[in-house]
């Protein structure tokens, strides 16, 4: 599985306008709507929020991956994006979160939805390509660097 595959270059931003958790996630469902994929926002925000409320998604280092099922999507997506500033996000190790990596999916698939998480922490568990992404000027750039390492 690539992260490519369910990542979209239209859903990627350098600039999250997002102070909060809450408006990060909004901000990155907001942008899954242009994907075509998604029409039911409201239920997808609910869904990863709810998730939240069980326990963080920021994984420390910097990253934060919210996620979650819903019946309202037919395939995963995913919406990555970066905050210059940091956002609170009660990750693990205390740290604001930069990298935001939005995953959501049907319900029926889970095993599917485990896989793609897995490999979006594995992704991130390099220190070098986080920080190649937090210093990525542009989507471009980034979908390069996905890319590259989706190739091993």
């Amino acid at each position: 599985m690539k992260i490519m595959d369910f990542l979209s270059p239209d859903v990627i931003t350098v600039d999250l306008k997002a102070t909060d958790k809450k408006s990060a996630i909004v901000e990155l469902v907001e942008m899954l709507k242009s994907t075509k994929k998604v029409k039911k926002t409201d239920e997808i925000i609910e869904v990863v929020l709810e998730r939240e409320k069980l326990g963080s998604t920021g994984i420390g280092q910097g990253v934060a991956i919210p996620h979650g099922k819903t019946d309202v999507l037919q395939e995963q997506v995913g919406a990555l994006g970066i905050s210059r500033k940091g956002i609170e996000f009660n990750s693990l190790d205390g740290e604001p979160v930069h990298i935001i990596f939005l995953l959501v999916g049907p319900v029926e698939v889970a095993g599917q939805h485990l896989k793609a998480l897995s490999r979006i922490s594995r992704l991130f568990k390099d220190k070098f390509l986080r920080q190649a992404i937090r210093d990525a000027k542009t989507k471009e750039e980034i979908v390069k660097i996905i890319q590259q390492e989706d190739a091993y």
